[in-house]
């Protein structure tokens, strides 16, 4: 009983280990720092706060100004950490903001520490006795101008954390400038320090400065005569007159190649329609191909079921339907008749009242994005961000607009086409949108699929490979919508088009639309699968109406990869051929792909 009782009071004692949370030392530790701010203004301090003022100084010197920022920025970290919520910083930013604290210490010491540097330390000047520490371990393993030079290396590479800069951004800025430089020959010295090229503003970024107005073409013959009129031949980038740049899109039929169409011979396809009439016969399946479509890669025979005649016991004649399942239980038998596999049978097909049998082609042709951009399809999509797809099964062209999808997720393995896929969208949107209208950010961490479109005018960044720095571009592209949201509040707007027709009328320049295209998704999802799958699920719940649309790729779309929050807010879904129809299930929800 005596044990029982002791047990039953051990177990109602008091608990304190739930009562820490990670935002209490955030707050404490801001109150840390108001309290250390405090003591660094001469007011009167007492005997507590001044043996800390003086243990801050022995401990980092002059750098006890800099300690309120520090225990600033380590409280609000540890607040977001309690809240559950990213604090929206690159991780590199504030390992490098740290760096860059310890070496300007040493780096103080080393220069000021004069001839007996221990006791500037411990008169709590220069860098402090952790300065001091640094330096003096430098200074004696690689002498004092080997010190310095390394200091000076690394603070450098502390900047570049902290403002995160890189060489590759400084190369690209460079190339960006120089391209929108003039040619010199051209304009004489008086017209070359009276233009604006010089001044502040025309140093911006294109997307920041260029007035363009290129309205996009209603039909292709309109488009073909306004590209006649105001782009002279062979002229694909912007002309520069007086420190002004005009945009003008090229022609397509300039820049783009077109495909020579291949047909199926006539007795060719009469022979086709031959067996699959005689084999769905030969199995007491009566049925007519009343129709055919060639496309490009397949070829689609329209079969009507027929009629099965039976002779009941009054003599009577009764006509009974056929079965389409009867059709489609014998695909294995018309592979085998046509000596082609594999085929697919639709039954019923959409929208018509035919059974659809698709024979692979004895050779595939090629469909050109010339094709399909010059059709018809294409042309009559008005929205902001219309994009080629390819053919069907009849060879009838495939267009339509990203923003109306508004996100899209493309499914392939290697080799399927897939990469064919995301280019054609790309190259859509450039063939038909300005800089100003359309601007990419992508995502390629295999290093070779879209690094090719670095130096582009529409990218708003260089192409980010590195894996550790796609959290904070899908960050940036989480903040960037939240912003355009509270602009949207200001301007009573319920989304980027009518915002950006407000501006027109304000004489403004409006808000291009962004396109994110990740070519492998499943790597981010290794690297950082929480992160990742929350950035994108948040941009896709709620970036339609921002003007921020995802394009997303994988070659691996397993549950792990395309989860059920991300297949959920992508309800357009692109599928090639994938390795396994579990695969086939998770994108397009059923076997086929």
């Amino acid at each position: 009983m005596a044990k029982r009782s002791t047990r039953k009071k051990s177990s109602g004692g008091l608990d304190l280990s739930g009562l820490w949370r990670p935002e209490i030392g955030g707050i404490l530790l801001l109150l840390v720092a108001l309290l250390t701010l405090l003591s660094l203004i001469p007011v009167e301090r007492g005997v507590v706060m001044q043996r800390w003022i003086d243990l801050l100084r022995l401990g980092v010197g002059w750098g006890v100004w800099l300690m309120p920022v520090c225990f600033v920025g380590l409280g609000l970290w540890l607040i977001f950490q309690g809240l559950d919520r990213e604090l929206g910083v690159e991780r590199e930013r504030p390992v490098g903001a740290v760096l860059l604290f310890l070496l300007a210490l040493a780096l103080v010491h080393l220069i000021a520490g004069g001839d007996d540097p221990q006791a500037l330390a411990a008169q709590g000047d220069g860098g402090g006795y952790l300065g001091y520490a640094m330096s003096n371990l430098l200074v004696s393993a690689l002498g004092t101008p080997a010190a310095v030079l390394v200091l000076v290396t690394l603070s450098i590479i502390g900047l570049m954390m902290v403002f995160g800069v890189w060489l590759d951004d400084v190369w690209f800025a460079l190339k960006r400038a120089a391209r929108s430089m003039p040619d010199r020959q051209s304009l004489s010295p008086t017209k070359l320090l009276n233009s604006r090229l010089l001044t502040r503003s025309n140093l911006l970024p294109r997307r920041e400065q260029l007035p363009l107005e290129v309205p996009p073409p209603e039909s292709p013959h309109a488009s073909q005569t306004t590209q006649t009129l105001t782009q002279p031949q062979g002229s694909v980038f912007p002309r520069i007159i007086g420190g002004e740049q005009t945009w003008h899109l090229p022609p397509i039929d300039e820049i783009l190649e077109s495909a020579p169409e291949q047909d199926l011979s006539q007795s060719e396809i009469r022979e086709r329609v031959r067996i699959i009439e005689d084999t769905l016969s030969s199995f007491g399946v009566p049925a007519k191909v009343i129709e055919v479509n060639q496309g490009p890669t397949v070829t689609q025979f329209g079969v009507e079921p027929g009629y099965l005649e039976r002779r009941e016991s009054g003599g009577r004649v009764k006509r009974s339907k056929i079965k389409v399942s009867k059709i489609a239980n014998l695909a294995n038998d018309l592979s085998l008749a046509l000596a082609a596999s594999p085929i697919r049978i639709e039954a019923p097909v959409p929208g018509r009242s035919v059974v659809g049998i698709e024979v692979p082609n004895s050779s595939v042709a090629m469909v050109a994005l010339r094709t399909v951009m010059e059709s018809d399809a294409f042309a009559k999509i008005k929205g902001p961000l219309p994009i080629a797809l390819g053919q069907d099964v009849a060879g009838n062209p495939i267009a339509v607009d990203l923003a109306y999808m508004p996100h899209l997720l493309i499914a392939g393995a290697t080799g399927s086409g897939k990469s064919v896929c995301v280019n054609s969208i790309i190259s859509s949107l450039l063939c038909t949108r300005t800089p100003a209208e359309v601007q990419f950010i992508m995502i390629d961490p295999k290093m070779v699929e879209l690094t090719l479109y670095n130096g582009i005018p529409h990218l708003r960044a260089p192409v980010v490979i590195e894996l550790e720095r796609v959290v904070g571009v899908l960050n940036w592209a989480t903040r960037e919508m939240d912003d355009r949201y509270k602009l949207f509040n200001k301007a009573r707007a319920r989304n980027v088009a009518a915002y950006n027709q407000k501006l027109l009328a304000k004489g403004e320049k409006p808000l291009p639309y962004v396109v994110i295209v990740i070519d492998e998704l499943a790597d981010l999802m290794m690297v950082a699968p929480d992160e990742v799958e929350r950035a994108i699920c948040r941009i896709a719940q709620m970036a339609r109406a921002t003007g921020i649309h995802l394009v997303i790729a994988t070659q691996r779309p397993s549950v792990d990869v395309v989860t059920g929050l991300i297949k959920a807010n992508f309800p357009a879904r692109i599928s090639f051929a994938v390795t396994s129809q579990v695969d086939s299930r998770v994108i397009i929800d059923g076997p086929g792909a």
